[in-house]
């Protein structure tokens, strides 16, 4: 017996051990006791229904036994194949496994109004989940709470649970219920307002259900015999004491009358206004519902209320109102065989009164719409304006809102959540799920990788006519070049190719040595009026950033700056979705320098004009549908030219290969392009056209960089590059040697201040890495590569320091806190081994001065 707070901790005790002893029982044995206790409380479904109708004064026998058949067999029906135990769900693949595990101990609080369904769903809900529950029940159904959990709990005893997996209070108070609430490990509440209050304020994790005043709507398209008797049905089933059921009816105008009549014919009675307001009175007492009209009969109220002339076989008491409030009786839940009746002049209308009803008292619960069938518009627009966790269609509201009678997806449940709306923790119905406590077990894995890079890349000298060939279908071609270029000639074999194969073309040669973003506009621009089909983009770097940013406004004009140039932590999780493109025209690329990689890269910078930083872009949509690789047309790059668009090529193949996403497949491009530059490069700068061979290995090696940073990304070296040069009008060849040999030294510690996050980086292995590439070259450890580089910008006329450069000190230095704080948010950033902190980055930026 548990009458007291000593008695009620020792029983706590004992719940807990058997809860121990559950929790370890298999999945089979689970389901076992499940079905038995299932059975045993269907089979008491008549007994249990007379005794809570007879103890709490409440409700139709007939319907309680329905209630208490729905609560045992549809719940186990729902529930008797689903997992609760041990592993729920495995994906050896993807390294995820979900494990259900118990909460512990549940405590079950249960209403007057419906003390036996309730008890069954949450004791089977319960044990089902391999918890222990104990009941507080209502002080005015007591009796039949506890006999209930009784019954359920010798059945669950007979099949081998332990022997207090279920328990009750004998003595039920307000003291004890809170006592239970606060030692138990979840609550299920249901009951009144402040009973759910109460389980919200207990500290202990709750679910509790709000109040209930469904509004139901019968449109001018309804089929209104269906919904007077759909509302009928669910108003008087056990005397209304269903939270869902209807407590208003709002009709439209030119259906009203024949709606009334057909409540008539049934058994309704609509009050007079005089009626109305003495049985008004009477619901609402002291500002809040009368206890004494709960789950009594229409004529019971009405001898209760006084009313006169009004007797069985009278079903519902209907009062016909216009006015939403407190000050409006009729438009409270009743919880008894009374509605309230709206007519309104519109369907909108209804909306808004429904939503007032909601909003009033209710928020969260239930609401229904009688329209005709597959009136989506009108559901939709229902659906969208009031905030109820169930919105029925031609449903009877008491059997439609608990599940699986009217539909079978809606979940089979007595408790129906409201959400935040009415200040729940749920808003869907309550079942196992929210009952278990879900472990999952993540293995680490690896990103799935790849490797894109267009699907033609045509090389040797003399391609390009071979090249240019494959495009012969082609009608229109814009040309992305710059003035230099144009001036020299080199767009004039390309012209020529394309007169040969009668391709009309436009040439837009005023892209910048950093292009920016209002000569890309100004480039899309031309396209719009001129429309090709075919985009070539000749020249250096800067031409072919600039086409494919022109390429993808060009295909989409709604496409934002802003959006393209946004900071991703992950290419395929990125929050702007690039656009698709290729639909009105490919893009070619043809790199006259070598060292970019553009031609084969999905990454382009863009400089903002009115902030002057450059924007580094990456998509794999920005990748050319074809590079033409034809050192004819490198041969006239100037010295200058050729060791700054070298060395670009040579920090591209270092930081790809030191990179947290470098592949098998990188690695092997990276490795190969820095053997063709430390071979070729220095050549190619004191020979120039001279040494056909230097320039052609050169210009390779810049692609075939490109083709390994495009897929293994790069790191802080052009993250801190992309600032400086913009700061100081810097070559962004010749900034990111300025930077590469103190960023190999930065990256090369065996204990960073922060390592890079990502699933295939298991630890720091730069140091290992640029000593690879250190022995590869014929040095040895990390200043072995060092002193390789140096070596070569020897070689190229490259000074080892900025302030050689001709920078002022003051100048640079008040410029190193900007810089700094933009280059850590670079694209580039997120792919170095060592994740950055931005007074490292300072302190980087300090030491090349």
């Amino acid at each position: 017996m548990v009458r007291n707070l000593e008695e009620l901790e020792n029983l706590i005790v004992a719940v807990k051990k058997s809860q121990a002893e559950y929790a370890v029982f298999t999945q089979d044995k689970v389901n076992e006791i499940f079905k038995k206790v299932a059975l045993a409380a269907n089979s008491a479904r008549i007994e249990l229904a007379i005794l809570a109708a007879e103890e709490t004064g409440m409700g139709i026998v007939e319907d309680k036994v329905i209630k208490n058949h729905f609560a045992a067999e549809f719940i186990y029906n729902k529930y008797k194949e689903e997992k609760t135990c041990g592993v729920l769900e495995e994906d050896f693949a993807g390294g995820i496994q979900k494990i259900a595990e118990p909460i512990g101990l549940i405590a079950g609080v249960i209403p007057t109004t419906n003390p036996t369904s309730t008890t069954i769903f949450k004791a089977l809900l319960a044990l089902k989940t391999r918890n222990a529950i104990i009941f507080s029940p209502h002080p005015r159904a007591k009796k039949s709470t506890i006999i209930t959990a009784k019954i359920m709990l010798e059945a669950a005893i007979k099949s081998g649970a332990p022997k207090n997996i279920i328990a009750w209070i004998d003595e039920p108070s307000l003291e004890l219920t809170q006592a239970v609430m606060a030692h138990s490990d979840k609550v299920l509440a249901t009951g009144g307002p402040g009973m759910v209050q109460a389980a919200y304020s207990s500290g202990t994790p709750a679910i509790g259900v709000g109040a209930g005043n469904t509004p139901a709507i019968i449109d001018e398209s309804a089929d209104i015999n269906m919904a007077v008797n759909s509302i009928i049905l669910s108003k008087t089933f056990d005397n209304g004491v269903v939270c869902a059921s209807e407590q208003s009816v709002l009709v439209h105008k030119n259906i009203a009358l024949d709606v009334k009549q057909l409540f008539l014919e049934r058994g309704c009675y609509f009050l007079n206004k005089a009626e109305a307001t003495q049985l008004g009175k009477f619901i609402i007492q002291d500002g809040k519902l009368n206890a004494n009209i709960v789950g009594q009969s229409a004529c019971k109220i009405a001898t209760l209320a006084g009313l006169k002339n009004i007797s069985e076989p009278t079903k519902i008491l209907i009062a016909e109102v216009s006015k939403v409030g407190y000050d409006e009786p009729f438009a409270h839940e009743k919880l008894s065989p009374i509605l309230a009746f709206y007519t309104v002049r519109s369907f909108e209308e209804g909306v808004e009164q429904a939503v007032k009803l909601v909003n009033f008292a209710g928020k969260g619960h239930t609401s229904v719409l009688y329209t005709k069938e597959n009136n989506h518009q009108r559901i939709n627009y229902f659906s969208s304006k009031i905030s109820t966790g169930r919105v029925l269609i031609n449903t009877p509201a008491s059997q439609g809102a608990i599940g699986d009678i009217f539909n079978f997806y809606l979940e089979p449940s007595l408790t129906l959540g409201c959400g935040s709306w009415g200040s729940n923790s749920e808003s869907e119905n309550i079942g196992v799920k929210h009952l278990l406590n879900i472990k999952t077990v993540a293995e680490r894995r690896e990103n799935m990788l790849w490797f894109k890079v267009p699907p033609k890349i045509y090389f040797k000298r003399g391609c390009l006519k071979e090249a240019m060939y494959d495009l012969k279908n082609k009608k229109r071609a814009f040309i992305v070049s710059d003035s230099v270029l144009n001036e020299i000639g080199i767009t004039k074999k390309l012209i020529k190719i394309l007169a040969e194969l009668q391709i009309d073309y436009k040439i837009f040669s005023d892209v910048e040595a950093d292009p920016t973003l209002s000569t890309v506009k100004k480039g899309v621009k031309i396209m719009n009026d001129f429309k090709p089909d075919l985009i070539i983009a000749i020249g250096g770097g800067s031409p072919m950033d600039a086409a494919k940013v022109m390429w993808s406004i060009y295909e989409n004009p709604d496409v934002e700056f802003d959006g393209l140039a946004l900071r991703f932590m992950d290419i395929r999780k990125r929050i702007y979705n690039f656009p698709v493109l290729g639909e009105k025209a490919v893009l070619v690329a043809i790199p006259t320098t070598s060292g970019t990689g553009s031609e084969v890269t999905p990454f382009a910078v863009i400089k903002d004009d009115e902030t002057h930083l450059k924007y580094p872009i990456a998509d794999y949509g920005l990748t050319p549908n074809m590079a033409i690789l034809d050192p004819e047309l490198v041969l006239s790059m100037p010295p200058k030219l050729t060791a700054y668009s070298g060395v670009d090529a040579l920090t591209h193949a270092i930081e790809a290969y030191a990179s947290m996403l470098a592949t098998p497949f990188t690695d092997s491009l990276a490795k190969e392009s820095l053997v063709l530059i430390f071979k070729y490069l220095k050549r190619s700068y004191d020979n120039g056209s001279k040494d056909l061979e230097a320039k052609e290995n050169m210009h390779y090696a810049a692609n075939i960089a490109g083709m390994a940073f495009a897929n293994a990304f790069l790191g802080v070296c052009h993250s801190m590059a992309h600032k400086l040069g913009s700061a100081f009008n810097i070559a962004h060849g010749l900034s990111n040697i300025m930077l590469i040999n103190e960023i190999i030294k930065y990256n090369a510690v065996e204990v960073p201040t922060k390592q890079g996050t990502f699933s295939q980086y298991k630890y720091l292995s730069a140091k290992k890495r640029y000593e690879e590439l250190a022995e590869m070259l014929g040095g040895k450890g990390v200043d072995g590569l060092i002193n390789l580089i140096n070596h070569l910008k020897k070689d190229l006329g490259i000074p080892l320091r900025l302030r050689d450069l001709g920078i002022k000190k003051e100048a640079y230095f008040s410029q190193i806190e900007e810089m700094s704080n933009n280059a850590f948010d670079d694209q580039c950033t997120s792919a170095n081994p060592r994740y950055p902190l931005i007074k490292e980055i300072k302190e980087i930026y300090a030491k090349i001065w």
